[in-house]
């Protein structure tokens, strides 16, 4: 696998972490996994890649969530109109991923609920864009594209449009004749509610 710093493009990886939980009852972003946070294993994981910066958005109980980055080579950015939904967190990390690295041409989005990712799907992503040039490369598992998932430049301008509580895939049906894929069968296991996170452990 060739070293980051030689890929052809410029790319970021944005975390979200700004949610409520709501269906859950508590915050996600703090459930113990495997000796660390949630949270904390998705850092850990998009740090592994060398892939820089990598920005976590915070939202809702920002300063408890913020306490698992401590000592972590990421930039953080609090989206303070978390309440809108997912799409404010879309926003909100594509542009202080490019104001701190104004040459960032594609952008790596990850949710910390998905606790099998690894550093080498998100690498993945990368190589995929690289020899497919599709604008978007999305993990495939079950019937659905999603998270992480990988969005060129070409397709900032309707990141940046991306309104409520909409996510990544309404962009991947969007844009469909223009996503590559790749198989990420662990990707359909996320923490929404107390069973999910019991299932998990």
């Amino acid at each position: 696998m060739k070293p980051v710093n030689q890929h052809s493009i410029h790319c970021a990886i944005v975390i979200l972490a700004a949610g409520q939980s709501s269906r859950l009852g508590e915050a996600k972003q703090l459930l113990p996994y495997k000796g660390k946070s949630l949270l904390a294993q998705a850092v850990d994981t998009a740090l592994a890649t060398s892939i820089r910066p990598v920005v976590v958005v915070l939202g809702a109980r920002n300063e408890a969530v913020a306490g698992e980055l401590e000592g972590k080579e990421v930039v953080t950015a609090l989206n303070a109109a978390w309440e809108e939904g997912m799409g404010s967190s879309l926003r909100c990390g594509l542009e202080k991923a490019r104001s701190v690295a104004p040459e960032t041409d594609a952008v790596i989005f990850m949710v910390c609920d998905q606790p099998y990712v690894t550093s080498d799907l998100l690498l993945q992503l990368v190589h995929t864009q690289e020899s497919t040039l599709k604008p978007i490369v999305a993990s495939s598992y079950g019937d659905q594209s999603g998270t992480p998932a990988l969005f060129s430049s070409k397709i900032f301008p309707a990141l940046l449009e991306i309104k409520g509580d909409t996510g990544a895939r309404k962009l991947i049906r969007q844009y469909a004749d223009e996503v590559a894929t790749i198989p990420f069968p662990e990707g359909i296991i996320d923490i929404d509610t107390p069973s999910d996170y019991e299932t998990l452990m």
